[in-house]
């Protein structure tokens, strides 16, 4: 295992130890280990604009607003090649929350994302993107070839 040193600042060092307990770190090196990864995966998405990806897609919205869950899920729908599957959520008598599981290029993903996240009447809308690699194996139970993808993170 690497040993890192950094130093900062009295003012900085109380900001991130106040944060990374509110959070439930326990020390210092899984607080910077957990950002370091989210660095290298913003940063993995970014350079994989042309790759495949797994996301999550949360959002809340009303369903007072007229005709808005029906607009949703005409959306998924017509992205039925994106949406593995989604869960509804009642929160209360007014807002419900759904979470979309989506696969497929980074740029229709987002893509899809925005369109949900825009539409009048959702709020909250966050996209979890994670990139991947997909190999294709080919696979022959009977003689007649066909070929399978993984998504492999």
């Amino acid at each position: 295992m690497e040993r890192l040193t950094i130093s900062l600042n009295d003012q900085l060092a109380e900001q991130f130890d106040v944060v990374m307990h509110k959070r439930g770190y326990f020390n210092r090196s899984e607080a910077v280990r957990d950002l370091i990864r989210d660095l290298l995966d913003t940063v993995r998405v970014e350079e994989h604009a042309e790759g495949r990806c797994i996301a999550t897609l949360s959002y809340i919205y009303s369903h007072h607003e007229s005709e808005l869950a029906s607009s949703l899920t005409a959306v998924h729908h017509d992205h039925h090649d994106l949406t593995l599957s989604t869960m509804h959520v009642h929160m209360d008598h007014d807002n419900c929350l759904e979470v979309a599981i989506l696969s497929g290029s980074i740029k229709n993903v987002k893509k899809f994302a925005n369109h949900i996240i825009a539409t009048r009447g959702v709020r909250h809308g966050k996209l979890h993107l994670l990139p991947v690699e997909t190999p294709q194996e080919h696979y022959s139970p009977d003689s007649s070839l066909h070929v399978h993808s993984a998504a492999i993170a």
